[in-house]
């Protein structure tokens, strides 16, 4: 194989040196602009690049008012605990759907698939939850969104990628379903896995418009609390930013807000990256 040319090696280096600037200045703007001082954002028009004389006193505000910090613990519960009921429902399900000879397993697939294609509706949706009692309550959060299709058709294809003589071994050896589930195919399985539990992570953190359709304002998750207070433009609490002479500067509140919704969710990541290559090739793994 003929090595690339120095040019080739120098020009794809460049390319990506640029794309790490385009990613890495606005968040690093964010963190800076949350740290500044409220002289320093005036005085730099509402965002800094670098503070020279870096505080806290936006976290400390917005933690001291209790919303965000209630916001966030509605946020990492739900997230814990959907991404888990999920992870569980969608697993045996896909389990079920992958195994020959299951009775009403393609009339249950097409019927699945069909949801995937033609999702119902924001008024039918709110009329079933309402309906089922789950307004205004953390369940609302979760069971509507439960199962993702498209996790369910990863999972489903990785488990039929895998060797039939693993099945058939386990069959002779007397292991039921749930057995082989457990002892042969999770083990097997734990790339994608861990890409699926990333995927209903991530939507459960970022979830904001379940919340301001079903939760009222005491109920909310971080992320509704991010929309309304720096998107709307409300205010938390009194913020303590303005002071004399000086214009009140809610960026600084609004970026540590910001800040807060965005670094837990990405400290997950390394810690799953190694598993996105196998995860993404689903049903590579031949007999």
């Amino acid at each position: 194989m003929e090595k690339p040319k120095p040019a080739t090696r120098a020009a794809k280096a460049l390319a990506i040196a640029v794309i790490l600037v385009l990613v890495l200045l606005p968040f690093l703007v964010i963190v800076s602009t949350s740290l500044a001082s409220n002289r320093e954002v005036v005085d730099n028009g509402g965002w800094v690049l670098w503070p020279h004389h870096p505080t806290v006193r936006a976290y400390r505000t917005i933690l001291d008012g209790g919303i965000v910090t209630h916001a966030l613990g509605v946020s990492i519960g739900v997230t814990l605990i959907g991404t888990l009921f999920s992870l569980a429902c969608t697993t045996g399900l896909a389990y079920a759907l992958a195994r020959p000879g299951v009775v009403g397993g393609r009339p249950a697939l097409l019927l699945i698939l069909f949801t995937f294609l033609f999702p119902p509706g924001m008024i039918p949706s709110y009329l079933l939850v309402k309906g089922m009692g789950m307004l205004d309550t953390y369940t609302a959060l979760i069971a509507p969104v439960l199962i993702n299709v498209f996790n369910l058709v990863v999972l489903r294809g990785f488990f039929q990628g895998l060797p039939e003589e693993l099945y058939e071994a386990a069959r002779l050896d007397g292991a039921g379903d749930w057995t082989v589930l457990w002892r042969i195919v999770l083990p097997l399985s734990k790339a994608a896995l861990a890409v699926v539990a990333l995927f209903y992570a991530v939507g459960y953190w970022n979830a904001w418009f379940t919340a301001s359709i079903y939760m009222e304002s005491g109920h909310w998750p971080l992320q509704q609390v991010l929309r309304t207070y720096v998107v709307g433009g409300a205010q938390i609490a009194d913020t303590g930013l303005s002071e004399a002479h000086t214009v009140s500067a809610p960026q600084t509140t609004q970026m540590a807000v910001l800040v807060m919704a965005t670094v837990p969710i990405l400290i997950v990541y390394p810690f799953l990256q190694k598993y996105f290559t196998k995860g993404v090739l689903t049903g590579a793994i031949k007999s």
